[in-house]
């Protein structure tokens, strides 16, 4: 039996595990992937002050996100054909986030709808929602999570056009996979991933197919999708979003202090500073880098978050040290899923949450609330 330690253990068990096309739609970026891989790369950078003598006895990682008590400051982010990697992978991620006392985000470009999530957990859950030119379909997948009891309302902002990502594109990326040759092949090379998708009759994109005008089956929804995206979001949509959702809300996509001011001004909750895991803008700021100005900039007046990253217990640690109130892991929590299901969701939040209890201890810390830039070494954090 394989021993996981690492987050790294679980990416090398999904590569194995998942059909070429879906591991490499999750471990790749836009372009050249200088964006996706300085995300990772700048986190290594920063250094940690190691105390000694300090009384490290009663550690806590649990704080509030969105005024709700959670197990660490982590939530599973919103990630699309997340039940391609695993059968039914939408549900098994929310029911292994529940459990472990974290929040789990479902994707408007999910496999498993809003209902079917809702029918399989027990407890509320997060949506994200892409803003598309159909706004007749926008208010019903509103009114849909409205119904479903979900507790916030996630609207990515950075998806107004997508990032032209190689491997999707050579790999002919789609929701069930196309059965040519190539793609019969590497499945044949994956029994248990395809034995769990005989399994299950989920295997489109449960919030479209059968709720947005025209869109009955695969093909119709192929041209959808391209049409769809709007390209003239801007901060109105928000407000408009805002008071038809009516309840937290949470932007997605920031990354530079001028629009931080105006997703503070827009009234939103909570705000998180993400380039799309480096799928979207390649060349763009890594997120650890964008988080401190953006801090400063919007101060205490909203809650801002980051994504992008991270891949230990560690890079959250930095990212609260550095003034986050909270972060999400996508790639962490769909290595998982991709390696072991479930039990795999589970495992990558056990080894981060082990990671941030030691790490704070050893840097003298007992609490969320007590990390700060002073436990870092000054020169290697950004500024």
């Amino acid at each position: 039996m394989t021993v996981i330690t690492t987050i790294e253990d679980l990416r090398r068990l999904a590569e194995r595990r998942v059909p070429r096309m879906f591991y490499e739609y999750v471990d790749s970026g836009s372009w050249t992937e200088r964006t996706y891989r300085a995300n990772e790369r700048d986190f290594h950078g920063i250094e940690f002050r190691q105390r000694v003598a300090v009384d490290i006895e009663h550690r806590s990682l649990r704080t509030q996100m969105l005024g709700a008590d959670v197990a660490m400051p982590v939530a599973l982010a919103p990630t699309g054909m997340t039940g391609m990697q695993h059968a039914d992978g939408e549900i098994l991620a929310a029911k292994a986030a529940v459990a472990f006392g974290v929040p789990f985000t479902l994707s408007t470009v999910s496999i498993c709808s809003i209902e079917d999530v809702a029918a399989h957990t027990r407890a509320p859950f997060w949506f994200q929602l892409y803003v598309m030119r159909d706004r007749g379909f926008i208010e019903r997948l509103i009114d849909r999570a409205k119904a479903a009891g979900c507790s916030a309302l996630m609207v990515t902002m950075d998806l107004q056009i997508s990032g032209q990502r190689h491997k999707d594109i050579k790999n002919g990326l789609s929701a069930p996979p196309k059965l040519t040759l190539p793609n019969i092949a590497n499945m044949m090379t994956k029994p248990k991933w395809c034995l769990g998708m005989l399994g299950t009759k989920r295997r489109t994109f449960g919030n479209i197919v059968g709720h947005a005008k025209g869109v009955d089956d695969i093909g119709s929804l192929a041209a959808w999708s391209a049409a769809q995206f709007d390209p003239k979001l801007s901060w109105n949509d928000v407000e408009w979003i805002k008071r038809r959702w009516g309840g937290k809300l949470v932007l997605k996509g920031i990354l530079d202090e001028e629009d931080a001011r105006h997703a503070r001004d827009t009234g939103a909750d909570a705000m998180i500073v993400s380039n799309h895991g480096g799928r979207q803008l390649d060349g763009a700021m890594s997120t650890i880098r964008a988080l401190p100005p953006i801090v400063d900039a919007v101060g205490k007046d909203i809650e801002v978050w980051l994504d992008g990253g991270i891949r230990s217990g560690q890079d959250v640690i930095k990212a609260i040290a550095l003034g986050a109130k909270g972060t999400l892991i996508g790639r962490p929590f769909l290595y998982g899923l991709g390696a072991m299901g479930e039990a795999g969701v589970r495992r990558a939040l056990e080894v981060i949450a082990k990671e941030m209890d030691v790490t704070m201890a050893l840097c003298g810390r007992t609490s969320i609330g007590a990390l700060d830039r002073s436990m870092l070494v000054p020169g290697t954090y950004p500024v």
